[in-house]
């Protein structure tokens, strides 16, 4: 039996969760894509986000034991506000997590807000520079060494603040590998909603949570 549970979803952010840059990204994007692109991209971010839901409804969660943890979600002290404005402007991620909060699951601060002001700046450099296009925004996220000091952060912040007994849910960003820098004793739950893969979680979550308070 694991003491500590982690299940992993992993997950494609979208324009609500960007802020200012999310008009002249998506713009930018359209442009080089077509302008069916954006369409497109919205009906295969909102059927992952059935699957998502679906998956969560299908397992009965101990909800007080249940801490939410949400990549680009600061340590700040005003964690559930964030995640209230974000669910107001259509992010499908914040409004799930808000419901999972009124059933009694706890919101949990993962990010170093500095590190996130450092990749807010990076991201307005990329656009910024001479000829920016699309092309350029689709590395906004290769940034391998501030992503590796991203997941270190968030793996301690889950270490940290994680108790025995609990189950963890960790959204994240499909670019990440939060997992690679985890403890040992927290047993990590892996997802694949993109592939509609829902059959078997409860089961999971079952067995390793077999024999806990």
């Amino acid at each position: 039996m694991a003491d500590r549970v982690l299940i992993h979803i992993p997950i494609i952010h979208t324009q609500a969760e960007m802020g200012t840059l999310a008009k002249e990204i998506g713009s930018r994007l359209a442009k080089e894509l077509g302008p069916r692109w954006q369409q497109k991209n919205e009906t295969a971010v909102d059927s992952l986000w059935d699957r998502i839901e679906t998956m969560l409804a299908e397992i009965d969660l101990p909800y007080g034991k249940v801490r939410i943890y949400q990549d680009g979600l600061p340590v700040c002290g005003r964690e559930m506000d964030i995640v209230n404005e974000l669910a107001k402007a259509g992010s499908r991620n914040h409004r799930l997590i808000a419901e999972l909060a009124k059933k009694g699951a706890t919101i949990m601060g993962t990010e170093s807000g500095e590190l996130l002001i450092e990749e807010y700046r990076r991201v307005k450099q990329i656009l910024a520079q001479s000829g920016a296009t699309a092309k350029a925004g689709r590395t906004i996220d290769a940034g391998p060494a501030l992503i590796q000091k991203r997941d270190r952060f968030m793996a301690e912040r889950i270490d940290r603040t994680l108790q025995p007994g609990e189950i963890g849910i960790l959204f994240v960003g499909m670019l990440h590998s939060v997992q690679r820098y985890l403890a040992s004793d927290i047993t990590v739950i892996a997802t694949r909603p993109l592939s509609g893969e829902a059959a078997g979680l409860g089961r999971k979550l079952r067995e390793a949570t077999r024999g806990s308070a």
